[in-house]
């Protein structure tokens, strides 16, 4: 069985997504795992979750919390530019599903597969929250960052290979996020 669009990374990648995708469909058509993936998908759309859980780790923090907010706000939308409008724009990798998986219906993408936007935003997101967040809270977004991000592949909106893109992407972009966020929070960065 191919998958549409995969080879246009090369022969190594298009079996590597065969392969995913193999272990994907063992899970689809399960309701639990649908519904997951589904919600999953579904939050990582306009990084709407990442915004939701700054909102609740800075419901308790004052001023300071409401400053790291808008920040990462700001950030995580900066960075969905640099990926929707401008990375993905060199690739132009066609998806593997065009609608999706009829088995879980979400948002139709209108940019290119490669890299995955849900799995830089989600790899970005923990990076630049990693400034305030520690242990299990940071822990806590990891877990999260990596179920949306599998999420696309369950949904056969995303190749494997765009999800692994997409983490480095946002992983590497984040690392002059955590800068910025840690200078207009006044915050000293975890990691340097």
């Amino acid at each position: 069985m191919s998958t549409p669009g995969a080879d246009a990374l090369g022969p190594m990648i298009a079996r590597l997504d065969q392969r995913g995708d193999e272990i994907a469909e063992r899970l689809r058509g399960r309701r639990v795992p649908d519904a997951v993936a589904v919600a999953a998908s579904r939050l990582g759309d306009f990084s709407l979750v990442w915004h939701l859980l700054g909102l609740v780790a800075v419901a308790r923090q004052g001023r300071s919390g409401r400053r790291r907010l808008v920040v990462m706000s700001v950030l995580i939308g900066a960075e969905s530019l640099i990926v929707n409008q401008g990375i993905k724009r060199l690739f132009r990798r066609a998806r593997p599903t065009v609608d999706g998986d009829e088995r879980t219906p979400v948002r139709r993408p209108r940019t290119s597969s490669f890299p995955s936007g849900h799995a830089s935003a989600a790899a970005f997101a923990v990076g630049v929250a990693g400034v305030w967040q520690h242990g299990w809270r940071r822990l806590g977004w990891a877990t999260v960052a990596a179920i949306v991000s599998w999420s696309r592949v369950h949904v056969r909106i995303h190749h494997v290979s765009d999800v692994a893109g997409g983490l480095v992407t946002g992983a590497l972009l984040a690392v002059p996020g955590r800068q910025i966020a840690a200078r207009l929070t006044r915050s000293r960065p975890l990691f340097r």
